[in-house]
């Protein structure tokens, strides 16, 4: 997976590495940028080199073979373009995308230049992408979630699972876009009033590797909200901003 650090433990790359490891897999980080984040919100980032990037995705794909990709924060545009390259010899590996754009809190973690590259670029080659309402809107560039969803996957996308996590009531609508299908839904118990702290880098982790292990794309997105559902049963008080998945639960499998 290719994602940001946060320093909180609570989303970005430890989000990552824990959901993958709880469901069984072997994670291979690749750090995009760095951040200064606490539970409340993003305050700074600094993307990575991409040039290192691409050295590390070369050195891990020569030793161990990759079964499937998740992107969370991209750190900038150059790096988008390390990826592409990197897929262009390598068809074929599904590639769940988070397009991480804001916190929860608000703060920036895309500029204009990462967010044009991942709508032109990176959704072309995207397995799904896993937006929640928010970022759907921006990416869309209208309120209707079926529109938006729908022009997304014009950009190439095979699929859209549009996240409800950040709306209202007692219970949380995912839903799935596809071409030429009819909208699926998901309906998932809401835990507690408030948002939590990386669902959305867990959701899109777990996701991924369901995928990695055989599973079908609807079959690993009803294996990773359950897994997710019950992370936030359990959800740790860290800080003082939003609570956070605890993705160290046992899981079986």
């Amino acid at each position: 997976m290719l994602s940001g650090l946060d320093p909180s433990g609570g989303a970005g790359i430890q989000a990552d590495i824990q959901a993958i490891t709880s469901l069984g897999g072997h994670p291979l980080p690749v750090l995009t940028c760095l951040t200064v984040q606490d539970t409340n919100n993003v305050y700074n980032a600094k993307a990575i080199d991409p040039g290192f990037i691409r050295q590390q995705l070369e050195c891990l794909a020569n030793d161990i073979p990759i079964h499937a990709i998740k992107t969370g924060a991209m750190g900038n545009g150059a790096i988008v373009s390390i990826l592409m390259d990197f897929l262009e010899s390598r068809p074929g590996i599904p590639m769940i995308v988070d397009p991480v754009i804001k916190a929860a809190g608000g703060g920036d973690l895309a500029d204009d230049e990462l967010v044009e590259a991942m709508k032109s670029n990176l959704f072309a080659k995207a397995e799904m992408i896993t937006p929640n309402g928010i970022e759907l809107i921006q990416l869309g560039g209208c309120e209707s979630e079926g529109l938006a969803a729908d022009r997304l996957l014009m950009a190439g996308c095979k699929s859209v699972l549009v996240t409800g996590g950040h709306g209202t009531g007692t219970h949380i609508i995912n839903t799935l876009y596809c071409h030429d299908q009819a909208p699926m839904h998901w309906e998932v118990d809401r835990v507690g009033d408030n948002e939590y702290h990386g669902t959305g880098c867990t959701l899109a982790a777990a996701i991924a590797t369901g995928l990695a292990s055989g599973l079908s794309a609807r079959a690993a997105i009803s294996q990773a909200q359950n897994y997710v559902h019950r992370t936030l049963l359990q959800a740790l008080t860290v800080g003082q901003g939003q609570r956070i998945p605890d993705r160290g639960i046992p899981w079986e499998r």
